[in-house]
């Protein structure tokens, strides 16, 4: 659209507030734009000089508008909201993170066990969370198992099932970490007043846990026993415990969300703190493209909106540096200038500005928007580090990798003056090598790579990376000596672990400082190895380039397979399991199949008499 085609355009779009959407060629949705007033809101697409590049852009491809006028700004941020979600349009900020976040789940089943889990099923059962890590969960969890007796196990705890007997109570009963609902120990009632209390636990409302537990504690001192109002009261010395260590301010603070932003040339950074009873339960900070010229206080107000959702915040309260809308009316909004609220606004600051460097700092140390000099730096830093004759501004870097023996690849990476060299890239399928054998995978793969340069007469690289220790790098100079090439490039051997690195012949690996630039190359290499050769693979098992000894078997097939692989590991295991552990992952016709495929040998032959001891 040009200025000519939007002039007579826009004496049809009110000054008033509202929702403009823009369109390309195709009618496709492009950015959607909230506006205290539309008519100057687009206006200014296209009557002023823009600097920035995307919206350049946008405005270049920009064929129709449509807009839609709302009563207030605030309505105009709700709708503008709604359409981004729902279209997800190619020029607004994308709010989407590529984790998935840990949950704890409350089963939906009869005494409902309560675990960690990343999967979200739709079949009933209670989530809580998000939480932003899985150290968090963890602790959680543990500081359930400590303090609020509940089952572990898997078993069906039907009322019909506990009435006929089924079951008896386990180990964990006796440790006193489970009160035994399998044998009719204990009600249904009183397992949910418990499931309460995880409740509680995992919103931060610890205090409403230790008053039951109190109650529960002067219950068994009244009744002279002792030893059990001694456990009540080490649980609620647990509980103080662990809440001492989550208070970070004042715990007399009312619910709250707490947001704030930054921003450079090209993202914004927002930094979320849900606190609940004086904790902070939950952290995020969120790395925002930029688009095109979005104000701080819309991308906030959007983020904020986004994130209290992710976290189920029922927050009556925002904190925030400067105006932002809310989708709930009811949320205030409280932007501090002092005391508490104003300490909580600067530590979520405090840490988007470490975010913001750390960003920076992990862009510069692995080379992604490094200038030439800071990438020579590096490699003279790695020639330095590994003692190496030549900077090395060719470097290739082998890995291989199967599954249980079956769909062997390998893969190889360049990386050229520090950066990849994606057209040099490599893949191998392992020709000669039959069953496990990494070694033998490796001497294959590196003596086909050098043996084609060397026919070819291309260059040869400067450093060699092995991705497997000191075992793969023998296997790799075997190839390397039989090609003669010993002392035409350095080869060194990364280890998977300690990320030691070996050289050939010696005895001892050199171990590099952890934030070493040259290290944190060498790990950039090897996880881009890594990233190459696993897509390989998988593609090479999707398509089924190679069959394990499962598939031929009679009337199993691909899936079934991959079942039993995903839940026994490999097909030595499988060969060992009894019948009836094949039938609880695959049913009882196909586990049939399957064990007798296994254990022929081992059924009575025709004519001979089966003895049943």
């Amino acid at each position: 659209m040009t200025k000519q085609e939007f002039s007579a355009l826009m004496q049809t779009i009110p000054h008033q507030p509202g929702c403009y959407k823009y369109y390309d060629l195709e009618k496709t949705l492009l950015y959607v734009g909230k506006a205290k007033d539309l008519r100057k809101r687009v206006s200014s697409y296209f009557n002023k000089t823009v600097d920035n590049y995307k919206t350049r852009k946008l405005v270049s491809l920009i064929h129709s508008i449509d807009f839609t006028v709302t009563d207030s700004e605030h309505d105009a941020f709700l709708l503008e909201n709604s359409l981004i979600k729902h279209y997800q349009p190619r020029f607004n900020i994308d709010l989407k993170d590529d984790k998935t976040y840990p949950y704890i789940v409350i089963k939906k089943e009869p005494f409902p066990r309560v675990f960690l889990t990343r999967r979200l099923i739709r079949d009933g059962s209670e989530y809580l969370g998000p939480f932003t890590g899985v150290f968090r969960v963890k602790e959680l969890l543990d500081i359930v198992k400590q303090n609020i007796p509940l089952r572990t196990c898997s078993l069906n705890l039907t009322p019909a099932n506990i009435a006929k007997g089924k079951f008896k109570v386990c180990l964990e009963y006796h440790l006193g970490n489970c009160k035994g609902p399998c044998e009719g120990l204990q009600t249904l009632d009183d397992y949910n007043e418990k499931l309460q209390h995880v409740r509680h636990v995992m919103k931060g409302n610890i205090g409403d846990v230790i008053k039951a537990l109190k109650v529960e504690m002067n219950g068994y001192a009244a009744d002279m026993k002792f030893e059990k109002a001694q456990m009540m009261k080490l649980k609620i010395e647990s509980l103080l415990n662990y809440q001492s260590k989550s208070i970070i301010v004042n715990p007399h603070l009312n619910n709250a969300d707490i947001a704030c932003i930054l921003s450079d040339d090209n993202y914004f950074y927002v930094n979320y703190m849900m606190l609940s009873q004086g904790s902070i339960i939950h952290t995020k900070t969120l790395q925002i493209e930029k688009k095109v010229d979005e104000l701080e206080e819309d991308v906030l107000s959007l983020a904020l909106d986004n994130l209290r959702d992710t976290f189920q915040s029922n927050a009556k309260e925002v904190i925030v540096p400067i105006m932002v809308n809310v989708t709930d009316p009811n949320v205030k909004v409280t932007i501090p200038k002092a005391g508490d609220k104003k300490q909580l606004l600067d530590l979520g600051i405090k840490n988007a500005e470490i975010f913001l460097q750390e960003m920076r700092r992990k862009d510069a140390l692995m080379l992604t928007q490094a200038t030439k000099d800071q990438t020579l730096n590096v490699l003279a830093e790695m020639q330095e580090s590994l003692q190496l004759t030549e900077l090395p501004l060719h470097i290739e870097c082998f890995d291989n990798s199967n599954f249980q023996g079956s769909y062997p690849v390998a893969a190889m990476v360049c990386f050229k003056e520090g950066v990849p060299s994606k057209k040099d890239y490599r893949h191998f399928h392992i020709k000669t090598v039959e069953g496990i054998n990494d070694f033998a995978s490796m001497s294959e793969i590196v003596y086909r790579r050098y043996k084609k340069l060397s026919e070819d007469n291309q260059p040869l690289p400067q450093l060699v990376i092995i991705d497997g220790g000191k075992g793969q790098l023998g296997a790799a100079m075997e190839s390397i000596e039989r090609l003669g090439l010993i002392g035409r490039m350095a080869i060194v051997g990364l280890a998977k672990r300690e990320e030691s690195i070996f050289f050939p012949g010696d005895s001892e690996p050199l171990q590099l400082p952890y934030d070493n630039p040259a290290h944190l190359l060498i790990r950039r290499i090897r996880d881009e190895v890594h990233r190459f050769g696993i897509t390989f693979h998988r593609q090479v098992r999707s398509k089924g380039t190679i069959k394990n000894d499962l598939e031929g078997i009679p009337g199993i097939g691909e899936k079934t397979a991959t079942d039993l692989l995903k839940e026994f590991r490999s097909v030595k295991n499988i060969k060992t399991i009894t019948e009836r552990e094949l039938t609880r992952v695959i049913g009882a016709s196909k586990a049939s199949i399957v064990w007798s495929y296994f254990h022929e040998d081992d059924q009575p032959k025709e004519g001979t008499d089966e003895v049943i001891e």
